[in-house]
């Protein structure tokens, strides 16, 4: 699951805009302005969640769940310092 709060954060540290997102997701740009429109864990179809987390993988974000460990215990993104980890 992705928070619209993760995207946005996610995108402030690659410093992209919507629109590159939406490219490098292979989405249309209204598509990923809804999601960041969400309240709360995004929702929507499944195959646009997956090339969403997928594009933002492949451009070095790291997505931390709810309960995943972290010192906070809270969800956030996480830029990958070296991809081919």
């Amino acid at each position: 699951m992705i928070t619209a709060a993760q995207i946005r954060a996610a995108r402030a540290l690659l410093g992209i805009d919507q629109r590159r997102l939406a490219e490098l997701s292979a989405l249309s740009l209204p598509t990923i302005q809804r999601m960041e429109a969400s309240d709360g864990v995004v929702r929507g179809n499944v195959d646009s969640l997956m090339k969403l987390v997928g594009a933002l993988q492949a451009a070095g974000i790291e997505l931390i769940g709810e309960r995943a460990p972290s010192p906070s215990g809270g969800r956030g993104v996480r830029l990958v310092a070296d991809r081919t980890a």
